[in-house]
């Protein structure tokens, strides 16, 4: 789990743009009129730049080194990580 407010918020980020993505495309298969057919396909390409943005952060953070120091391990496996990362460098 993770514990920074920043991380945290990402992944509520990326986990909205895929129910914007789904609701999209559930609502584009049942659309009756021309206007909801541009919602929907608005609120799809919509999803798919906020999941890229998130995304794309995530890995930022991931990269700085910033996303693992956020997440909320047990100790014993926390302690295991660092022996490990501490052997190979990684």
């Amino acid at each position: 789990m993770l514990k920074k407010k920043c991380d945290i918020n990402i992944v509520r980020t990326i986990e909205l743009a895929h129910k914007m993505i789904a609701l999209a495309q559930t609502g584009y298969e049942h659309h009756e009129d021309p206007g909801c057919g541009v919602l929907y396909g608005i609120l799809l390409d919509t999803g798919y730049k906020i999941l890229d943005l998130a995304e794309k952060e995530k890995q930022a953070h991931i990269l700085k080194g910033w996303w693992l120091k956020s997440i909320d391990m047990n100790p014993l496996i926390k302690e295991d990580f660092d022996a490990r990362t501490k052997k190979t460098g990684d």
